[in-house]
């Protein structure tokens, strides 16, 4: 989503690229067969990526916020 200058306005809705998520930051740029994509997470990156590669069902692994590997 981007505001206005003043901010009291939205100036237009940005939606991922492949979920349709509204995206109130910049999003992450990439790019997918050969067309530059606005995604909302690495996750939807992969999956778009996956589609465009001929997958027809992407198993990509949810990622696990706050899990981390004692080490």
């Amino acid at each position: 989503m981007r505001f206005s200058d003043n901010g009291y306005y939205i100036e237009r809705y940005i939606k991922c690229d492949n979920c349709g998520v509204l995206l109130y930051e910049d999003g992450l740029k990439g790019e997918v067969a050969g067309e530059a994509k606005l995604f909302c997470s690495d996750w939807c990156q992969q999956w778009a990526s996956a589609r465009a590669a001929g997958v027809d069902e992407p198993r990509i692994p949810l990622p696990r916020e706050g899990i981390h590997k004692a080490g």
